[in-house]
């Protein structure tokens, strides 16, 4: 447990008015973000590493945060963009075998600001009833008035996808493939080591060790790759990630792959669900809070299954917006009834909203991998065979 400190140091301003008074660790820096929440009960180390993040700060509904350390392995990039942690009470003597460091220096490391000791509760109800604000983190003497004109002078950054994806054309590094597996269930497929084009719009490194878990090569490309790039390095599929903000700030990659479907399969996560979406002549709005955490209820209409899913995102894809065009909606959020997932048979190009990958998380909707390497094999067999003839 961190040492009481005596004076409050750091305080929340929220956009409504509301200031929250707490101590600080992590970087001591003053931000304007947008103030968010998830339920997740473990995994601070990845929601502190996922990229989806970027420009947000996030209350954490789970009271204690910081117990069990931070390690090598569980990053899901190797520099966080979160903008801040609000939490309850922070531990910074954390008792784990695995752990290598603190939460708190790698904040200050990555310049992430956390605040604890506050009514996160509270914090929580708020975001609920009005939505997700506009908050500052600052110091505990800076006076409200001043704190209050800050935030109405200060806009939320639009760019946050240019500032999380790669910066040039790279290929994944091979981990240890279970191909043999997916070949057991699936069929072999004479080990044919299918080529995965990923747009990296903020992609979470567990997205690449599922994909190349099941034998893939994966060459992973900035957001703003064109069409005519990506068809030119010859891919079995295409892949389109999660990432941060508003699908419409990047229409360089809804272009992309509205030039690219039907040619070849495609499979979207979370924003890359809203990506395809868009491509395929749907819209997007904004959520009211959100949705961010580990145990969300979904219905897959294909087989009639609950899943338990983990998700990340403020905006969703219209439902109506969705007749009249060439996709169908393949799972709905049975908290709220919004859009969770949608195909296009006929072009093998599906995507959804939730995490399929999440770790730590449900492993419910791990099959849409499968599902996705379902198409691209189809896609090879039937090339060969218009190649054939």
């Amino acid at each position: 447990m961190m040492e009481q400190q005596l004076v409050k140091n750091r305080k929340l301003v929220l956009e409504s008015g509301e200031a929250f008074e707490g101590f600080g660790f992590g970087a001591n820096t003053e931000k304007v973000l947008e103030l968010v929440f998830n339920t997740s009960m473990v995994g601070y180390q990845e929601i502190v590493s996922d990229p989806s993040y970027t420009d947000q700060a996030v209350v954490m509904t789970y009271p204690l945060i910081g117990n069990y350390g931070i390690n090598e392995d569980d990053y899901e990039t190797q520099t966080p963009t979160i903008g801040a942690l609000v939490v309850r009470e922070y531990n910074d003597d954390p008792s784990n075998f695995r752990a290598s460091d603190s939460l708190q220096n790698i904040m200050k490391k990555y310049g992430i600001s956390g605040i604890y000791g506050v009514d996160t509760r509270a914090i929580t109800r708020i975001i609920r009833n009005r939505g997700s604000l506009k908050s500052l983190i600052t110091f505990a003497d800076k006076p409200l008035s001043e704190c209050m004109e800050i935030l109405s002078r200060t806009a939320l950054p639009k760019n946050s996808v240019s500032r999380v994806s790669s910066a040039s054309i790279w290929k994944a590094d091979i981990i240890t493939p279970q191909s043999s597996l997916y070949e057991h269930i699936h069929g072999d497929h004479s080990g044919h080591r299918p080529h995965i084009v990923a747009i990296d719009c903020g992609m979470k490194q567990n997205i690449l060790r599922s994909l190349l878990s099941r034998g893939c090569r994966v060459t992973v490309v900035p957001y703003n790759t064109s069409a005519k790039t990506i068809m030119s390095l010859k891919p079995d599929g295409v892949f389109i990630s999660n990432g941060p903000g508003d699908p419409t700030d990047v229409p360089e990659c809804i272009e992309a792959v509205r030039a690219i479907k039907g040619q070849i399969p495609i499979f979207g996560i979370c924003l890359g669900h809203q990506i395809l979406s868009l491509a395929y002549g749907g819209k997007t709005y904004k959520l009211k809070f959100g949705h961010r955490g580990g145990n969300h209820p979904v219905k897959d209409l294909i087989t009639d299954k609950i899943e338990i899913t983990s998700q990340n995102h403020s905006y969703a894809v219209d439902a109506d917006s969705i007749e009249g065009t060439p996709l169908k909606v393949t799972h709905v959020n049975l908290l709220d009834d919004t859009v969770e997932g949608v195909a296009c048979d006929e072009d093998l190009a599906f995507s959804v909203q939730y995490h399929p990958e999440s770790a730590p998380g449900p492993q419910d909707s791990g099959y849409l991998f499968d599902r996705f390497m379902d198409n691209v094999y189809k896609a090879i067999e039937t090339g060969k065979e218009a190649h054939h003839a």
